[in-house]
Order: structure tokens, then sequence, then C-alpha cells
């Protein structure tokens, strides 16, 4: 009896000093500091950020190439334009000096026809003057010659000039053969011996043939 009371008081006392223990136990647990339990770290992506800031550079891209496109379209442009511009104006000088060269050859031929139809006046003039040669009327003479000599001085001044003729060899660009008359000289054959009409020069250029006779 006694040994079975004791046996169980043993295993009271074991249980209740189990009982402790694990009291005990669990005090120090919680007393214990509590460990820090590392976090896992956040990872920041960056993956949209560079998506975005590649979309960005290929929107700046294309805009640059629209740009150039414009760019090179306005050259084009301005080029064709600057073109156009000197033809235009390269085809107004040809204009202007056409008209310039219209113009004096416009006035240069009203010039040359109306000097032309002064002519028969000198011709009229000459022969007065060949009329008068021998005459004894002093003031139809003195008269004759002042009109000839003033008709004359003007159209010089516009270009009129004798063609040379009496005595000079014969030229077809000068001299129109009206006949010709045989001589015996040999140094005047070929040459003008006479002047049927005086030929007029104007400006350097033929405005009437002198008619010649031609010794032959």
């Amino acid at each position: 009896m006694f040994k079975q009371k004791d046996e169980v008081k043993k295993k009271s006392g074991n249980a209740s000093s189990g009982k402790e223990e694990t009291k005990e136990n669990k005090i120090e647990t919680n007393n214990k500091p509590e460990e820090k339990i590392d976090e896992p770290e956040t990872v920041v992506n960056d993956k949209p950020e560079e998506d975005k800031a590649a979309g960005k550079v290929k929107e700046l891209e294309s805009e640059v190439g629209e740009l150039k496109d414009k760019l090179a379209k306005t050259e084009s442009s301005l080029a064709k334009e600057k073109d156009d511009y000197v033809r235009l104006m390269a085809d107004f000088e040809n204009f202007r000096r056409h008209s310039s060269e219209e113009r004096l050859a416009l006035i240069g031929s009203a010039a040359s026809d109306t000097i032309k139809g002064l002519l028969p006046t000198l011709d009229d003039c000459e022969r007065a003057l060949a009329l008068l040669k021998d005459s004894s009327d002093k003031a139809a003479k003195e008269g004759t010659e002042l009109i000839y000599n003033k008709l004359f001085a003007y159209l010089k001044s516009k270009g009129l000039e004798v063609v040379k003729a009496k005595g000079e060899k014969f030229d077809t660009n000068f001299h129109e053969a009206v006949t010709q008359f045989a001589v015996d000289d040999e140094n005047k054959k070929g040459t003008v011996i006479d002047v049927i009409q005086t030929g007029y020069l104007l400006n350097g250029k033929v405005l009437r043939y002198a008619k010649v006779v031609v010794g032959a």
C-alpha cells in the first residue's frame, strides 16, 4: 500500500515537475528577444520605364524623320522656284534687250526713211549749184549754197555722209555702174570716172548707192 502511494507521488511529482519545466520553457521562450526576419527585398521592375523611354525615342526619331522629309521637300521646292526665277529673269532680260534692239531698229528705220526722202532735195540743190556755177546771178548762187549747206549739215549730224566715188576704184559695195566708158589711160580702167548720182552712207551703212560711169 505504502509503496503504491509512493509511486503515485513520484509520478505526480514527475508530472508536476514536467509541467513546471514546460512553463519555464514557455517563459524563457517568451522572454527571448524576437529574431528579426529578413523580409525579401522588393525588386523594382524598371522594364516599363525602359519601354516607355524606348517608345519616346522611337516617337522622336519618327518626328525627326518627318521633319527631314519636309525639309527635303522644302529645299526641292525652293530650288525649283529659284530655277524658275532665274529663267524668268533671263527671259525678261532677253525680252528687254530684243525690245530695245527692235525700238532702236525702228527708230533707225524711221530716221533712215526720213533722210532718204530728203536726198532728192539734196540732188536738186546740187543740180542748181551746177547750173549756177557760171551764172552771173550771185544772189541766187549764194542762196542755193546756203540752203544746201544747212540741209547737208543737219543730215550729217544725223550720220549722213557722201560715198566717195570719182577717182576711186569701182566697188560694188558702194557703187552702181550705170555705164562704161572707154579710156586710153590704163590707170583709169576699172576706176570711176564720173558720178551720175551721189551716193550716201547713214551711220556707216549704204543708204543709196552712187550711180557712176566706169572706165574700161
